[in-house]
């Protein structure tokens, strides 16, 4: 059993800055591969960036690629979401996801049914 809990989220204004963290337990978090996906209201829980379970190679969005960077320290079971230049739209709870045994499929880590633990979310609000 793994346990996520999200942090950093917060308001900040058009072209800010925010660092989110998930802190995970359990021993089997270096095994995962571990993702960020957020959820506007009354829209779908969307991808917004995954690693592997050794933080090699990285996935991202479309919307956020060159603005958002994922990151891990298998040794802190912490993974990392750092946001630059945030629009409006970036505004969302954003939820940290974990799961293992992706294997070589690729796909697999922009899906949200590919991943069995999830966090309760932090609220990121971008002002315009």
């Amino acid at each position: 059993q793994v346990q996520l809990v999200e942090s950093g989220g917060g308001l900040v204004q058009a072209g800010g800055s925010l660092s989110l963290s998930c802190a995970a337990s359990g021993r089997s978090f270096s095994r995962y591969a571990m993702a960020w996906f957020r959820q506007a209201p009354g829209r779908e829980r969307d991808f917004v960036a995954a690693t592997t379970w050794s933080g090699g190679p990285k996935y991202y969005a479309d919307s956020v690629k060159g603005r958002f960077t994922i990151s891990r320290d298998n040794a802190k079971n912490t993974v990392y979401l750092q946001l630059n230049s945030l629009k409006p739209e970036d505004t969302a709870v954003y939820y940290c996801a974990g799961a293992g045994g992706f294997g070589g499929d690729s796909s697999r880590y922009s899906s949200k049914g590919s991943y069995v633990y999830w966090g309760q979310g932090t609220q990121v609000t971008v002002s315009s």
